[in-house]
């Protein structure tokens, strides 16, 4: 039934039957988790051999370095090797960190805040700093901004990444705007990849700040569900043609490869920032965790081998998006009660309601005993203008369970559209 053209009286007899579907999906007692893209245990059981591939004394030497030891603030040399490979850059850019890129980026976003880019000044003696947001986006990376106090501006996604008309504007128009998170590829939550033309125009645009830096959150940049996969232009390779190396800082980690709280983070940068990075450093640590980082280099010892480890994250992962993704067709196609994107990769689904339905959703989820995501947490300062926007994570419930959810979600989702309709 298409909601939209339903008769008042066919929309109370839906709902009426939703009511009734809802109360069962409530007698189930459920207790389920869809809130975060985590690993299923299954996905966290594939890496067994790398608790082993590390099991004396005559394991911990990388050539002459003993991991054991200080030293190496820029990370072991064959695992910033791995890292070059995948992020397709010279070794020489990449550095290797702790078991986590969000704390290598909420690192370099305090360097910048306390000492300044090394073309400028710190950015807490700017009278106010402003951060282009695109959203639906990543809620922790609002997080880092919020917590700063800097200024969120909303930028909304295209098909083909950030709406770089109003992106270029701002940027090239307002000092104050000093950067941008972006998630290039297969982004969160939307899946969505960004096309070799706005990677283009985000290297080539013109910036009234000298010090804006682009926070390129490669999560996900090996994380296809299948064969048919998104393709990303290296973001470096496009800078190089306009001089602007230094605008990008490029993050990624095994987090969802190897172990999610035990993986190793990276990021990739000019030799500038690298050279900044470094210095300010020394007074911060003396060296990462090299024997994890060793680990990871045993294990998976080159891109091959990480491609390769992927392929059983998909067959793991693929089956739990199709099926969502049929029952979101099934139970929600043609009715208008919402739409979603298809991804090729990643680790959600995201979902837009009829507008004004996502908060209520998320209620009569959690009344159901499905936990998810808050309404709103994938826009700055959790605000959804919409009321329309919900982030579906398949990764960590077993198959069945996984059901159960999108089940409820479903009947959570229609229900709510019809009451809206009902109250127009």
């Amino acid at each position: 039934m298409n909601l939209m053209t339903a008769s008042r009286q066919e929309l109370e007899s839906l709902r009426t039957e939703l009511l009734a579907k809802f109360e069962a999906c409530k007698a189930k007692g459920l207790k389920l988790d869809m809130s975060r893209g985590k690993p299923s245990r299954a996905q966290l059981d594939l890496c067994e051999d790398m608790l082993t591939v590390v099991s004396g004394n005559a394991d911990v030497f990388d050539g002459a370095t003993d991991t054991r030891n200080y030293g190496g603030l820029e990370g072991l040399l064959s695992c910033r090797r791995l890292f070059a490979d995948i992020m397709e850059v010279p070794v020489e850019m990449v550095m290797a960190g702790g078991n986590a890129s969000l704390t290598m980026m909420y690192d370099t976003m305090m360097r910048l805040w306390v000492f300044g880019a090394p073309n400028g000044k710190p950015w807490c003696r700017e009278e106010k700093v402003k951060w282009l947001c695109p959203a639906p986006g990543y809620d922790r990376h609002f997080s880092i901004c919020q917590q700063l106090g800097m200024e969120m501006i909303t930028i909304p996604m295209l098909d083909d990444g950030p709406d770089m008309d109003l992106v270029e504007k701002l940027a090239a128009g307002d000092p104050s705007v000093k950067g941008i998170w972006c998630v290039p590829k297969y982004s969160n939550p939307e899946g969505k990849t960004y096309s070799d033309r706005v990677v283009r125009r985000i290297a080539s645009m013109k910036t009234a700040a000298p010090d804006f830096r682009v926070f390129w959150d490669n999560a996900y940049i090996v994380h296809h569900l299948s064969d048919d996969r998104d393709q990303l232009l290296n973001v470096f390779d496009a800078a190089k043609e306009y001089g602007t190396e230094d605008r990008f800082l490029e993050f990624c980690s095994t987090s969802k490869i190897s172990y999610a709280g035990a993986g190793v983070g990276a990021m990739a940068a000019s030799e500038a920032n690298i050279a900044w990075t470094k210095k300010l450093m020394t007074v911060q640590a003396i060296g990462p965790d090299k024997i994890n980082q060793l680990r990871h280099v045993l294990y998976f010892k080159d891109k091959a081998g990480i491609e390769a480890h992927m392929k059983k994250h998909a067959a793991l992962l693929k089956p739990k998006f199709d099926m969502v993704l049929s029952m979101l067709e099934e139970h929600l196609g043609g009715t208008g009660a919402g739409t979603w994107h298809t991804p090729k990769g990643g680790y959600f689904i995201s979902f837009d309601a009829m507008p004004g339905c996502a908060k209520r959703i998320h209620a009569l989820c959690k009344e159901a005993g499905v936990v998810m995501t808050g309404a709103g947490a994938t826009f700055p300062y959790g605000n959804d203008p919409q009321d329309s926007n919900l982030r579906i994570a398949p990764s960590l419930p077993p198959v069945e369970e996984l059901q159960a959810a999108a089940e409820v979600f479903c009947v959570c989702a229609l229900l709510a559209a019809v009451e809206k309709r009902l109250e127009a």
